[in-house]
């Protein structure tokens, strides 16, 4: 295993999708929400130690989930998990990763990932990283994860990319980049399909140190000063109050706005090992195993009579009994039962906001 190989995994998100399973106490990536004995940032972790060694995967996640990612993958060393103080977005996250990291190794070569990624061929998978790392190694490139779209989905940002043009070497493997877009309304959606050079954005990214570095000196400059001023500090006593001070004057930014859609050496490799964001329910439908009436069922205590389609999940012991219900979400957690139509999911996040309003925290 290259020693110079390293992976930041970004946990920092609040899955306000998956209320009330999801809460801001414990987010997403730290439930079992696919119901397969491991949550989602272990199952992320583990992928990845097939690829890097162990000590060189960081999690940057809030300070509020730092004990969680201690509880859920032990034993690691207290510089792997990065606490940022407040969410800022994807490009402060990675800046201050990888000023950490640059100290530690300058020749690190840095796959970047979200924690709560759905792979079904995990082998493909990590093929398909190990091909972008040893691009990453030999070019200045900053190289991304496309998937090829099997349909018209307008949850997913899309990235267009030159069809005839590759990074030098790599031909037929990995596409020059023409244009980042986002979530398309469902016409457009359906055209960029017809085309067939759209792919949808993974927001997974694999580049070397020194090339990410000289991108976000260029494009981002903002950013990458704060992080160059203080990076003395980083990986000593004083880190965590110089970066709660850094961090109330970086911006808001994503690094596909912020570099990607910039600079001129950006490479995507199409990819097709079986993917999903598993952004909202309705994803976690598609992705988990049904019963022979079409139901994603996870939990005990649940008996189900002429219901049809529906995503069900009781995290509590309460016995849940449901008649003729077709294409629903039931979520039943200790303290909040939710009932959603599946085509109505995007309304879950103004339940959020109603019930912060009318009920205040306690049920978030």
């Amino acid at each position: 295993m290259n020693k110079d190989n390293y992976c930041i995994i970004m946990a920092g998100g609040i899955g306000s999708r998956f209320w009330p399973l999801s809460k801001t106490s414990r987010p997403k990536q730290f439930i079992d929400i696919l119901g397969t004995g491991e949550t989602m940032i272990q199952t992320t972790f583990a992928r990845f130690e097939k690829i890097c060694p162990r000590e060189n995967i960081f999690i940057v996640t809030s300070s509020i989930y730092a004990d969680l990612v201690n509880e859920q993958i032990p034993n690691l060393n207290p510089n792997q998990i990065i606490a940022e103080p407040t969410r800022r977005n994807t490009a402060p996250c990675i800046a201050y990763a990888n000023f950490k990291i640059a100290q530690m190794n300058p020749k690190a070569n840095i796959i970047v990932t979200p924690s709560d990624h759905f792979i079904v061929n995990e082998e493909k998978f990590i093929e398909t990283i190990q091909l972008g790392l040893r691009a990453s190694r030999e070019k200045n490139a900053l190289i991304t994860l496309g998937i090829k779209p099997t349909y018209p989905n307008t949850g997913y940002g899309y990235i267009q990319y030159r069809t005839n043009e590759y990074l030098q070497n790599y031909s037929d493997q990995i596409n020059k980049v023409k244009l980042f877009t986002e979530k398309p309304n469902y016409e457009m959606a359906v055209q960029f399909i017809a085309s067939g050079d759209f792919l949808w954005n993974s927001g997974m990214f694999i580049w070397s140190l020194n090339s990410i570095d000289s991108a976000m000196k260029t494009y981002l400059n903002d950013v990458y000063s704060i992080f160059e001023g203080i990076k003395v500090h980083l990986n000593t006593p004083k880190e965590d109050a110089i970066i709660k001070n850094a961090y109330s004057f970086c911006p808001s930014i994503s690094i596909d706005y912020g570099v990607m859609e910039k600079a001129d050496n950006v490479y995507v490799i199409p990819s097709d090992f079986g993917w999903s964001d598993v952004g909202t329910w309705g994803a976690i439908y598609e992705v988990r195993d049904k019963d022979l009436k079409g139901n994603s069922v996870v939990g005990k205590n649940i008996m189900l009579y002429d219901t049809d389609k529906c995503v069900i999940n009781n995290s509590s012991s309460k016995l849940i009994v449901l008649q003729g219900l077709e294409d629903y979400i039931v979520v039943n957690t200790d303290d909040v039962l939710m009932v959603c139509k599946k085509d109505q999911e995007q309304r879950i996040k103004q339940f959020v906001t109603d019930v912060e309003v009318e009920k205040g925290n306690e049920y978030l």
